[in-house]
């Protein structure tokens, strides 16, 4: 059996408070479903946290419409740090999280009226015609809402869904392509553009020269959450008259920004030996089952060639109904089989209502 990508798990979001942060983004984006709330040590990450465990609070959130979520990061006992320079578009990382909305101009006057998000522009279109604009969280992340077909739920209760892919910033992109085309099945480029854009021109370093290159994955996901999390899309950016700098320079992983892009995945031993033979082994691997509080699984993360961290989670264990002490053991079920719906849309009991 080969590995399978059941889609974009999460975006992970390194924050200063993680309750206020989770509020914005139920508030702004109705991410207001928390698979877990956990407290702990991350003892494995120790090529990204300079060597030494450090503790830190996480909230991983969806939306009941459909997509990916939000792992909401905060360090503990540590300040996290904020980038020692602005961050432009083209800067080697993560630069946006894309949201999909159903209704963009709705989703733009709707977060337009919210005196807590800052629009950044107006609805734009991007080189393939697909309606988008840009905002920033108040902590200076910068997500892109753009237009999306595919939901789990058709009966929207607000006009945006979860993660939906991001912007990424590349060195070289033909390099880049490798691990987002032969890793993660993003293999076909809706289009490949150069030069100066107008729909990124309200970001910062937006009018710097480009080459963009948007990926999509031809075949549909499989596994367990496919059906929840849905299609996604990368964007891979160059920028080509200046040098960029790397957004998580002397940093660490769960500082200040977007932190990681995570994959919920089956069959990680697989997957272990594709990443080995392309030249991107794990540099973090959990081996066994790891405990996150409510849910349970094994992680493991790679390296894109410019440093930006990709994790892969294979879910053991996920909580349905905390309220019922409802709990899915999800080594028992088949691996392509996807979650009946009516199990997944069981999820919305767990909602936080503002």
């Amino acid at each position: 059996m080969a590995a399978l990508i059941s889609g974009i798990q999460q975006l992970g979001v390194g924050v200063p408070n993680v309750y206020e942060a989770f509020d914005w983004y139920r508030e702004a984006f109705g991410m207001d479903i928390p698979i877990f709330d956990d407290e702990a040590t991350a003892e494995l990450m120790l090529p990204y946290t300079g060597g030494e465990p450090r503790k830190r609070h996480a909230i991983l959130a969806l939306n009941i419409d459909g997509g990916g979520g939000f792992e909401i990061w905060q360090y503990k006992g540590r300040t996290p740090l904020k980038p020692e320079f602005d961050v432009l578009a083209g800067d080697l990382g993560i630069f946006s999280g894309k949201i999909k909305s159903h209704n963009v101009q709705k989703t733009h006057s709707d977060l337009s009226a919210n005196p807590k998000v800052n629009v950044l522009c107006d609805v734009q279109k991007d080189p393939n015609g697909t309606e988008h604009f840009f905002v920033k969280d108040p902590y200076g992340n910068i997500f892109q809402i753009i237009a999306s077909n595919s939901w789990f739920r058709s009966k929207f209760r607000t006009t945006t869904g979860g993660s939906f892919g991001a912007i990424l910033g590349s060195s070289d992109i033909d390099k880049s392509i490798a691990v987002y085309k032969e890793i993660l099945g993003y293999d076909t480029v809706v289009y490949d553009k150069t030069g100066t854009f107008e729909d990124l021109a309200s970001l910062p370093g937006g009018n710097h020269s480009f080459r963009r290159v948007m990926l999509r994955h031809s075949k549909p996901r499989v596994g367990s959450f496919s059906r929840f999390f849905g299609p996604s899309e990368i964007e891979l950016i160059q920028v080509l008259d200046r040098t960029p700098n790397k957004i998580f320079k002397d940093r660490f992983w769960g500082d200040l920004g977007f932190i990681h892009l995570c994959y919920d995945v089956k069959k990680m031993d697989e997957l272990q030996a594709i990443c080995e033979n392309l030249g991107h082994p794990f540099t973090v691997d959990s081996a066994n089952s790891f405990d996150m509080g409510e849910a349970a699984g094994r992680f493991s993360y790679i390296e894109d060639p410019d440093g930006t961290l990709i994790e892969f989670v294979e879910t053991h264990r996920m909580p349905v109904v905390k309220k019922l002490g409802w709990f899915l053991d999800l080594q028992k079920r088949p691996v392509e089989k996807p979650l009946p719906d009516w199990m997944l849309k069981a999820l919305a009991f767990n909602r936080v209502k503002g």
